[in-house]
C-alpha cells in the first residue's frame, strides 16, 4: 500500500502540472511583426509597450493588441450581405444626400508616448477604428457637404470632395463662413435658386483656417490613401443627377454638331479661299509669263534696232572710207584708172555700133581740090579725141 505522504505528493505534483499547462498562454506572450502589444502587470498595472517581433514575459499580465497599420472601411453592405451599414451620410449645399463609401490607411504611431495614450485614451483596436477614426472621418464629410452641390460632387469637383474630407481628417476641420448665390435650377435653367455655399477662410498666407486640431496629428497617427468607392445618393437627387447628364449631353451634343458645322463652314472657306489664291497665282504666273516673253521680243527688238544701227553705221563708215580712199586715189592720179576704163568701154560701144554700119564712110563725089581720104579711120580718130576730151584725158605723152 502506498503511504499517504506519497500520495499527497503525487496530488500536488499533478495539479502543478494541470496548472502549467492551463496557464501557459498568461505566462508567456508571442508578439507579431505587425502588432504592437501592450502587457499591463497584474498587481503593479506598470505597462510594458512591445513593438518588435519575439516572445515575451507576460507574467499574467493583461495583453491588448494593435495593429501597427490597418484599412478603415465604411462602406454599404453589398446586396446579399447582412453586414451593418458603415456609410457615412453628406449633405450637399443644395439639400441632396448621398451616402459615401469607402476606406482610408492608418497607421499607428510608434512611440512610446503616443501609443500610451492612445491606449488610456481608448483602450481597444476597435475602440481606436470606431469612436476615433471613424467619427473623425464622419466629421470630415459632414464639414465637406456644404461646399458643393451634389452634381458638382457627383462631376467637377470629385476630386476636390476627396481632398477637403482626407485634409480635414488629417489637420482639423476648416473654419468656415457662409455666403448666398445663385445657381441654375438643375431641372430647368431658365429659373435661377439662391443657395448657401460654405467657403473655406484663409488667412494671410492663404492657408486654410482649422477650428480645432486633428487628434490624428495629437496621436501622430498617419492618415492617407482615403478612397471613396461610392456615392449612392437619393433617389430626388440621381433623378435630377440623370436628367443633368441628359441635358448636359444634348448641350454637348448640340455643341459638337454646331462644331462640326462651323469646321465644315471654316474649312469650305479656306478651300474657297486656297482654290481662288491657285487661280489667282495661275493667272499671275501666266501674266509674268506673257510679261517676260513681252520684255524678252522688247529686249530682242532693242538689240536688233542696236545692231541695225551698229550695221548703219559700219556701212556708213566702211562706204565713208571707200570714198575717201578712191577720192584720194583718184587725187592722187587725177583718176586716170576710171578715166582709161571710159575711154575703153566708150570706144568699145561705138566701135561695136559702128560695126554693123552698111552704109557709106566716105562721099562718093568728090568736087574741088579735096583729096580723098580714110573716112573710117576719120571717124574712129574724131570719135576717140571726143571721148578723150569729154573726160579731159590727155593721151600725150610726156
Amino acid at each position: 500500500m502506498m503511504p499517504p505522504k506519497r500520495i499527497i505528493y503525487g496530488i500536488l505534483g499533478l495539479l502543478a502540472i494541470l496548472f502549467l499547462w492551463y496557464s501557459a498562454g498568461s505566462v508567456f506572450e508571442n508578439v507579431n511583426a505587425g502588432e504592437i502589444v501592450i502587457i499591463q502587470a497584474p498587481i503593479s498595472g506598470k505597462l510594458e509597450i512591445i513593438t518588435s517581433a519575439g516572445t515575451y514575459w507576460q507574467g499574467f499580465g493583461t495583453v491588448t493588441r494593435y495593429k501597427k497599420s490597418f484599412q478603415y472601411w465604411f462602406a454599404a453592405p453589398k446586396k446579399g450581405e447582412e453586414t451593418p451599414d458603415q456609410s457615412i451620410k453628406v449633405r450637399f449645399n443644395d439639400g441632396g444626400h448621398a451616402q459615401l463609401s469607402g476606406s482610408i490607411r492608418v497607421d499607428m504611431p510608434m512611440d512610446v508616448k503616443s501609443i500610451t495614450a492612445l491606449h488610456i485614451r481608448y483602450g481597444s483596436q476597435d475602440a481606436i477604428e470606431h469612436a476615433l477614426i471613424g467619427q473623425l472621418v464622419s466629421k470630415s464629410v459632414y464639414m465637406t457637404g456644404p461646399m458643393m452641390s451634389s452634381k458638382e460632387s457627383n462631376a467637377e469637383r470629385r476630386n476636390e470632395l476627396i481632398g477637403y474630407i482626407e485634409d480635414q481628417a488629417i489637420n482639423g476641420v476648416y473654419s468656415t463662413f457662409v455666403t448666398t448665390t445663385k445657381i441654375k435650377d438643375p431641372m430647368d435653367e431658365k429659373q435661377e435658386r439662391t443657395v448657401s455655399v460654405v467657403k473655406i477662410a484663409l488667412d494671410g498666407t492663404n492657408t486654410p483656417m482649422r477650428v480645432e486640431k486633428s487628434p490624428a496629428k495629437e496621436f501622430n497617427l498617419r492618415l492617407y490613401n482615403l478612397t471613396i468607392n461610392a456615392i449612392d445618393y437619393d433617389s430626388n437627387v440621381e433623378k435630377q443627377i440623370r436628367a443633368q447628364q441628359d441635358l448636359t449631353m444634348q448641350v454637348q451634343t448640340a455643341i459638337a454638331q454646331a462644331k462640326t458645322a462651323e469646321q465644315q463652314a471654316f474649312t469650305a472657306m479656306k478651300e474657297g479661299e486656297a482654290a481662288a489664291a491657285t487661280a489667282k497665282w495661275k493667272q499671275e504666273a501666266e501674266n509674268a509669263q506673257l510679261i517676260a516673253e513681252a520684255d524678252g521680243r522688247r529686249r530682242t527688238a532693242e538689240l536688233d534696232a542696236q545692231a541695225a544701227l551698229a550695221e548703219k553705221a559700219a556701212n556708213i563708215s566702211r562706204g565713208q572710207g571707200e570714198a575717201e580712199r578712191k577720192r584720194l586715189a583718184m587725187q592722187a592720179n587725177n583718176a586716170l584708172d576710171a578715166k582709161l576704163d571710159a575711154y575703153i568701154r566708150i570706144n568699145q560701144v561705138w566701135a561695136e555700133a559702128f560695126k554693123g554700119y552698111t552704109g557709106s564712110v566716105v562721099p562718093q563725089i568728090q568736087t574741088g581740090g579735096a583729096t580723098g581720104g580714110n573716112g573710117a579711120v576719120n571717124f574712129m580718130e574724131m570719135m576717140g579725141m571726143k571721148a578723150a576730151r569729154d573726160l579731159s584725158l590727155d593721151m600725150k605723152t610726156r
